[in-house]
Parts: structure tokens; sequence; C-alpha cells
């Protein structure tokens, strides 16, 4: 009840700076993996409050277990409030991106950042694999390129409240994976969706 009522607080206050545009896709209820460029801890924030409400109740974000599950106050919003899936990054686990695979079994649909870290928004960095793998798992399933713009400056490492900056989230073509030149095509496709 409680982290529900966060949640929706959370988002309210995020629609206000947040400007979606939809233009190689719209808003439906298709399962997808919505893949974005990461800058700030209110990348997550933008893009849920760009979606309408059904498809944000099944949408959830993947993230670094060893990030979020440090501190009690993390793991509440992760756990609690986003439902995140979480994945660890130890060395010996068969396969790290089961959490992700499952929830994708189980009808959800996922937020994804390739690029693995917050980037400083000005260049996208290198993609890690994971959502190559996903993909191939799961073919079925659109993955949707989204660039987020202006995040970066409206809440920059190190700060826990946004400033009153406008973001625009650029939902782009969904695309399915055809060869292991996927994580190239998304790059361009990411990029593409950048504005000038």
């Amino acid at each position: 009840m409680m982290a529900g009522f966060l949640k929706w607080l959370l988002i309210a206050a995020v629609r206000l700076l947040a400007q979606p545009r939809w233009l190689g896709s719209r808003p439906g209820g298709e399962q997808c993996i919505y893949v974005a460029n990461h800058t700030s801890h209110l990348d997550t924030l933008l893009l849920l409050a760009s979606l309408p409400a059904a498809l944000r109740n099944c949408t959830r974000p993947v993230a670094s277990e060893e990030y979020w599950d440090a501190y009690p106050v993390r793991r509440y919003l992760i756990r609690s409030v986003f439902r995140g899936v979480l994945l660890a990054r130890r060395e010996g686990l068969s396969n790290p991106l089961q959490p992700a695979a499952d929830a994708l079994r189980q009808g959800d649909s996922l937020i994804f950042f390739p690029e693995g870290t917050r980037g400083s928004g000005r260049k996208l960095q290198p993609l890690k694999p994971g959502i190559l793998h996903l993909s191939q798992w799961f073919p079925e399933i659109d993955v949707i390129p989204v660039w987020i713009d202006g995040s970066y400056r409206s809440l920059p490492k190190g700060f826990v409240v946004p400033l009153p900056r406008r973001c625009s989230i650029t939902f782009g073509t969904p695309m399915h994976v055809k060869g292991e030149e996927f994580l190239a095509e998304l790059r361009d496709a990411l990029e593409g969706l950048r504005p000038l």
C-alpha cells in the first residue's frame, strides 16, 4: 500500500519534467523491452512516467543488485516500490540474466540500460551483450530503443532532488534480433533518436 502510493507520488512529480515522444511506435499492450541510454537515476522514473498506467504497472526496471541492495532505502525503492529485476554481477553465476528471463516469462516488460552504468549524456558508452542474449532467447518480444535527454542536467550524479528542467524521452521503432550485428544496429537506433 505504502509502496504503491510512493511510486504514484514519484511518478506524478517526475511527469512534470517528462516530454515523451513516440516516433516509431505507439504505447500498446504488447510485452516489450525498453532499451535506453543511462545518465541519471531519474531515467527509470522518466520512462515509467511516459507510459500509460496499464503499461507502467507491468514494466519493471533491470538494475544492479550490488548497487541497489547496498542500503535499506535503495533496497526498499527497487524491490518494493518499483519491483525491479536485480541482476548480480558476481563471478560463478551460471546465468546472471536469469532474473530478467524469468520476468519476461511471467509476462512483464522490462527497462534495460545496456551501457551497464550511468554516462555523461554526451556520448553513448559501449553496449554490454546482455540485451543481445535476452533478444535471442525471446525473439518474439519487441525491443524498443529509447533516448532520454536532459536527465543528467535535471538530476546529476550526487544530487537527491531533481532540478526543474524538462527532459525528453524519445521512443523509436521496435526492433528484433537478426544476428550478432544486433548490438551495432541497436546502438545506431539509439543514437538516431538523440536530439540534435
